[in-house]
């Protein structure tokens, strides 16, 4: 995978924690609950999708723009995008979009959590 910095990236934000699951081989980061991102493996364990939550006004954009950028992949078309792993999406776009899907569900959460899960009370 072109991308090896996701996971540091993703774990580093706060509140974020991650999960395997196992019936579809996903590694499945979330906040407050909630899943934000996935990098989807497949059978031998190697990156086949990184999807994410989007904007959907931007996800159709995105993909007019990119190649490697389709509608999730087993997701919500409209919500989120799946992005090829050893794509061509330059890194900083794909950190501003992981940025964005944090916050997109973060800002989901009332003031109250949302401050729970920052640690800002």
């Amino acid at each position: 995978m072109r991308y090896n910095w996701i996971d540091k990236y993703l774990m580093s934000k706060t509140g974020v924690t991650k999960d395997h699951q196992l019936e579809w081989n996903w590694i499945r980061y979330h906040i407050g609950g909630k899943m934000f991102a996935a990098i989807c493996l497949n059978d031998e364990n190697k990156p086949y999708y990184i999807t994410l939550k989007s904007d959907p006004m931007e996800s159709d954009f995105l993909r007019k723009e990119y190649e490697d950028i389709i509608p999730g992949y087993y997701m919500n078309k409209t919500h989120w995008n799946s992005i090829k792993p050893d794509g061509a999406v330059p890194d900083e776009l794909l950190k501003d979009l992981l940025d964005k899907a944090y916050l997109l569900v973060l800002k989901g959460f009332s003031k109250k959590k949302q401050a729970e899960i920052t640690g800002q009370n």
